[in-house]
């Protein structure tokens, strides 16, 4: 027995103890179809193919000409499942496969392949070809399920969850002139994979038109490979805010201007970022907040900065958790303003709602884990997922697997072969036990 798995039965009291489950929570048959382990991961290969760069990373950034050559591909394996691929819209690529009750909800799975640029092979990956594993288990099964089923990849995740976030009426007009990594505006893009940004809105999905969503993916984070658990179990998706802040002062000779004479804009921005920092801190809960971007105008050496212009970003498991961080660091920012002779003033450019999952889609999860002897963690996402736009019409459930050492956005990003199997057959299990539902 291995440590995580010792450490799990320790942790459950599973040692000598038989649990009596509802019969919907009992684990599935030994004869249910079991991922190909081999086929799954020489495939994470193949995909990795796709955008490769020099660091062993890929450069695969939605809208690229190495972002379109992997969708075909994957359109091309969902194919020969028995699915029945296209592009929507939105860029998504959604494979459909009827089942033996046509009348019911389809079961949704998937994520996404597009990475930032200069990321890792296994970010978005993971889920995605843990779903198609699925998807060609389930035909070398000739296995049927009662739900419609269908595979998405989702279009621009990492340029702002385009494709997900379509299905849920949530991309606004203005958003598809932005410029991507790609050079694409997201309009532009869409029409490059195949969509149509001018028909949006009919993408639209109806609350509760999906029986449920499932998504597999790399924690991102060190907390599953550290403490050496098998399966993470997401209990939700934070919700994240964004804002541009100006901080105004008054530009001035950097030699001639007394200390105490000055409006610094600089200084009231490193005072801001430090309150930041301490607020979210002492704050209780999960909260984190942070300032990424800061530009000082005019920006030389011997000029006192005018003008500071940065990012604040805070991300929470809920909206209200957020609103109160954000609070805080305003109800202490006039110290600040006075201190400092300076003025701030706030732009909020980017939200995206906190999702909490699916209570019992949580402990199927577990359940599945479990009859594969592997142990499991409910843990909060620290990042944003395209789950997360889905929860605003049908029930999701996430599926996390161990990132080696918590890297992720990077080449060296790593989940092992066997977590990526362990994985997939939570994924695969999970389905099953909710198509039985």
């Amino acid at each position: 027995m291995d440590r995580r798995h010792f450490t799990m039965l320790a942790a459950t009291g599973l040692t000598g103890l038989h649990l009596r489950l509802p019969a919907w929570l009992k684990p599935l048959p030994s004869q249910v179809p079991e991922v190909d382990g081999l086929r799954l991961n020489q495939r994470m290969r193949s995909l990795a193919r796709f955008g490769a760069n020099a660091a062993g990373g890929i450069d695969r950034v939605a809208f690229g000409d190495s972002n379109i050559e992997a969708l075909d591909w994957v359109a091309g394996l969902l194919a020969e499942a028995g699915f029945s691929p296209s592009i929507d819209f939105a860029g998504n690529l959604i494979a459909r496969k009827p089942g033996s009750r046509p009348e019911l909800f389809p079961i949704m799975l998937g994520s996404h392949i597009d990475s930032v640029p200069g990321g890792g092979n296994y970010d978005g990956q993971v889920g995605s070809m843990g779903a198609l594993e699925v998807a060609t288990s389930l035909a070398d099964a000739a296995y049927t399920t009662r739900h419609p089923l269908e595979i998405l990849i989702f279009s621009n995740e990492e340029g702002g969850k385009t494709g997900s976030r379509a299905l849920a009426g949530e991309v606004q007009v203005f958003e598809l002139d932005i410029v991507t990594a790609s050079g694409f505006t997201i309009a532009d893009g869409l029409r490059r994979l195949g969509g149509n940004p001018d028909r949006l809105a009919e993408v639209r999905r109806a609350d509760e038109e999906a029986e449920a969503f499932l998504e597999l993916h790399i924690e991102q984070g060190a907390v599953l490979d550290a403490d050496e658990i098998h399966i993470g179990v997401v209990e939700g998706i934070v919700g994240i805010m964004r804002w541009n802040v100006i901080v105004d002062g008054k530009t001035n000779h950097a030699g001639t201007t007394p200390m105490d004479r000055r409006a610094d804009a600089m200084v009231g921005a490193a005072r801001f970022v430090d309150l930041v920092h301490t607020t979210a801190r002492r704050m209780p809960g999960q909260q984190v907040a942070t300032v990424g971007r800061l530009e000082a105008e005019p920006g030389v050496p011997n000029v006192i900065p005018g003008r500071v212009t940065m990012t604040l970003e805070i991300r929470d498991l809920s909206m209200a958790g957020i609103e109160r961080v954000y609070d805080e660091i305003n109800r202490n920012l006039v110290r600040v303003m006075d201190q400092t002779e300076t003025r701030f003033s706030f732009q909020r450019f980017y939200t995206s709602r906190a999702a909490p999952t699916a209570p019992w889609i949580r402990e199927i999860i577990e359940t599945s884990a479990r009859g594969l002897g592997l142990s499991t963690r409910r843990m909060p996402s620290g990042a944003g997922h395209d789950a997360q736009s889905i929860a605003l019409f049908a029930p999701v459930g996430m599926i996390f697997v161990p990132s080696v050492a918590g890297v992720s956005h990077a080449p060296d990003e790593h989940t092992t072969p066997q977590d990526i199997i362990n994985g997939t057959n939570v994924l695969l299990r999970t389905l099953l036990e909710l198509d039985k539902r």
